[in-house]
């Protein structure tokens, strides 16, 4: 007898539907399946077998064939092993087979016949929504992430055992039910707070800044200047996540694998602070097939390169097409996958390999060649794209021992919420979001200048020997410090605090 069962799976950030057909045949008790399955695919054999004979039912003595379709897609991972499992019950006549075409079901199997969790739920259960299922089959502890999706019945259980109940007789297992208000609060909680951070004015601003624009920015200074105390709490600045946001970044964690126990929405903006030590793949994404890298699981948050020069070249070289089109590309002999990675780089170096050219406290030891090879680490073309450069000089002795008055995150935040707010009416025509995204027609139509702006900015491309890059990139971060303070124009004061971030290109 044939049976049909529904699962999903995911390519890249999307879900698609798998039709798992079983079907019985004489000869040799044995299991065999088709359609392109990796080693964790065909390792279910073994426990869909033991899964069934520990659940109380006997597995059939003859030839069992399993087709996973479309048969041009490699299947990955465990997530076959529920379908599999109910297709054999089902062929028996064990299973309801009239009850099986409105779910889709997705779930690992134990050996005892319990029901494990899988990565992917969320992109699967939005791809059950758009093709009509009326509800998912999945284990207990992806109820929590495939409730996220509304308007589709989230079934849970923990064993195989409640599954065929529920299929036969229709025992009530009520829908699983989260509260998108309670898992999404209007103000996230943060365990840092920009209040602990000493001095540091100027870096605060440029900060604030660059969370008001989405803009890239670098800070050079001593060790122990505050450098990676002040870019940790840079997402306690940034506006709050939209469900749409929240969404986007909750199924990369779960394509990864990387969701939280406890919790099914990620509803702050993430952090991701890789070692200098990373590799190409680690960076980028990779895998035969391709899974996220680092730039895309810091989408919609900061991706912080601490000790900038410490990272290979050819790892920092990687990050200047993301860091222009907001997505990586991860080609592959079986596919290629693009992944989403529209991040804030905030990057953090020593002004030399000792770290204390210019400190006032201790000499430099470095000779100006070593200087020169330290900073050579860095291209002209990686430095271009990063919008603001800052200097992070040593705290002074007062500001040191002083209790800290800085001015608390909350309230940095809603200015930075005000000049967003800004940007999405500006912008809802656009497919941007922020001032950092614009390209070269926006720039024209949203950054004039007055005569007076236009002339300091002239004068200060051709002191400073500006790239046309640099240009807009002082454009842009202008059109942000406008937006902080409400003002339609761009003024000179705008482009000469803009100018002044671009410390880079004047050492240079």
């Amino acid at each position: 007898m044939l049976s049909k069962i529904y699962s999903l799976a995911v390519l890249g950030l999307d879900g698609y539907i798998v039709q798992v057909e079983t079907d019985f045949g004489t000869g040799v008790f044995s299991i065999s399946i088709v359609g392109l399955p990796d080693t964790a695919v065909k390792e279910s054999r073994d426990r869909v077998t033991s899964a069934i004979k520990n659940s109380g039912f006997k597995h059939p003595r003859c030839r069992v064939t399993v087709n996973l379709a479309p048969a041009d897609i490699k299947k990955e991972g465990p997530a076959y092993d529920l379908p599999i499992a109910l297709g054999i019950l089902a062929s028996q006549g064990i299973v309801r087979e009239s009850s099986l075409k409105d779910y889709a079901m997705i779930g690992e199997l134990s050996l005892d016949g319990s029901i494990k969790p899988v990565n992917g739920v969320l992109p699967m259960c939005l791809c059950a929504r758009r093709a009509g299922f009326k509800g998912v089959i999945l284990p207990n502890k992806n109820s929590d992430e495939g409730a996220l999706v509304q308007g589709l019945d989230i079934i849970s259980a923990s064993s195989l055992n409640e599954i065929i109940d529920f299929l036969n007789s229709g025992n009530t297992i009520k829908p699983h039910v989260v509260d998108i208000k309670k898992v999404l609060p209007d103000e996230p909680t943060y365990n840092a707070d920009f209040a602990d951070v000493k001095g540091q004015a100027h870096v605060k601003r440029a900060l604030e800044i660059a969370a008001s624009g989405g803009h890239n920015i670098v800070m050079v200074g001593p060790p122990g200047s505050g450098k990676t105390m002040l870019a940790k709490r840079l997402p306690t600045i940034m506006p709050s996540l939209s469900l749409e946001e929240a969404l986007e970044i909750t199924k990369l964690y779960s394509v990864a694998g990387l969701l939280p126990s406890k919790g099914s929405l990620i509803n702050i903006r993430p952090f991701r602070s890789p070692h200098h030590s990373i590799s190409y793949a680690g960076l980028v994404g990779g895998g035969s097939v391709p899974q996220p890298g680092e730039i895309s699981l810091a989408h919609l948050g900061v991706l912080f390169l601490d000790e900038l020069p410490e990272f290979r070249r050819d790892v920092l070289e990687v990050l200047r097409q993301p860091l222009e089109d907001g997505v990586v590309t991860i080609s592959r002999a079986l596919t290629s996958i693009t992944y989403p990675a529209r991040f804030m780089l905030v990057a953090a170096m020593n002004p030399c390999p000792c770290g204390h050219f210019s400190d006032s406290l201790k000499g430099c030891t470095c000779t100006p060649f070593q200087i020169q090879r330290y900073w050579s680490k860095l291209s002209g073309p990686l430095i271009d794209r990063i919008d603001l450069h800052v200097e992070v000089p040593r705290l002074k002795q007062d500001e040191l021992t002083k209790h800290p008055t800085g001015e608390p995150s909350k309230e940095i935040r809603k200015r930075v919420s005000f000049a967003r707010k800004i940007q999405r009416e500006r912008f809802k025509k656009e497919k941007i979001f922020s001032n950092a995204e614009m390209n070269v027609r926006q720039i024209k139509e949203y950054c004039s200048l007055g005569k007076d702006a236009e002339e300091l900015l002239k004068a200060a491309i051709l002191q400073l020997k500006m790239s046309a890059r640099a240009y807009d990139r002082i454009l842009k971060v202008a059109r942000t410090i406008a937006d902080l303070e409400g003002s339609e124009t761009i003024k000179a004061a705008h482009i000469a605090e803009a100018t002044q971030y671009r410390s880079l290109d004047r050492k240079s």
